[in-house]
């Protein structure tokens, strides 16, 4: 089924009502978001990652994640195998949605769609998130064929769009990890229209999941000084939801 954007306040463009909760999310996320409460950067085996979309939801069932997005490369499939069994696993486990609802404050994890697509900004090769969109808005349905775009459809110009058009929220992804510096990429994002940052990342992806202490404070100053929302995740391509590898 197709999700009709809406007007969001959101730059005042249309955009989904995920969107719009997400927006909310992102703008309370902070250093001890992830990876136990909340993690928008993951991996299945429908891109590049080592989990099928089963193992990842039986471990962001585990964790007790909150809300979560699936970020497969140019692919929302893990994404929708993800919901498939979501939907199935409150069918099969009443007692245990009724436990969650007593501890957490949602009764089960909130799956968003997600998506992370290679760009290139400033003449460097990146990447952006994209979240909250309707999968099946033409707008973004050519960058979610399981390859990365090409020519002009690789300008970060035209991902930014295309994931704003399907009423989404795009994202760039581990500012720090680019050849050119975080403070120039991301002052040429915000002048793209780019949504927010992926400010808490680890970078150095240490055992234990922690935000790096040398990139974080510089790009949450600059998200805060662009008014961009911040983002949280893992990264994970391995398999564990607590680390990148």
């Amino acid at each position: 089924m197709v999700v009709t954007p809406r007007l969001s306040s959101i730059g005042q463009r249309p955009c989904t009502g995920d969107a719009e909760s997400l927006r909310k999310i992102f703008t309370a996320v902070d250093a001890t978001s992830c990876p136990y409460t909340y993690n928008f950067h993951m991996h299945t085996a429908c891109s590049d990652g080592k989990l099928t979309p089963a193992a990842l939801m039986e471990q962001v069932v585990e964790i007790g994640l909150n809300a979560f997005a699936i970020t497969d490369h140019h692919t929302v499939r893990g994404y929708r195998q993800a919901k498939a069994w979501l939907e199935d696993w409150q069918w099969r486990n009443p007692t245990s949605l009724r436990s969650r609802q007593r501890d957490q404050s949602g009764a089960v994890p909130r799956l968003f769609t997600g998506v992370e697509i290679t760009s290139l900004l400033a003449d460097t090769e990146v990447h952006i998130l994209g979240y909250g969109f309707s999968p099946s808005h033409s707008a973004i349905e050519s960058y979610l064929q399981g390859y990365a775009p090409r020519g002009e459809a690789k300008l970060a110009e035209a991902v930014i769009q295309a994931i704003q058009g399907a009423g989404g929220i795009a994202v760039l992804a581990h500012p720090a990890r680019y050849r050119v510096a975080a403070q120039g990429l991301i002052t040429k994002a915000v002048a793209l229209g780019i949504d927010g940052v992926e400010t808490y990342y680890a970078y150095a992806n240490p055992e234990q999941w922690v935000p790096c202490p040398r990139h974080t404070p510089t790009v949450e100053q600059l998200a805060k000084d662009h008014g961009l929302l911040t983002t949280c995740g893992t990264d994970t391509h391995g398999p564990s939801l607590l680390r990148r590898l």
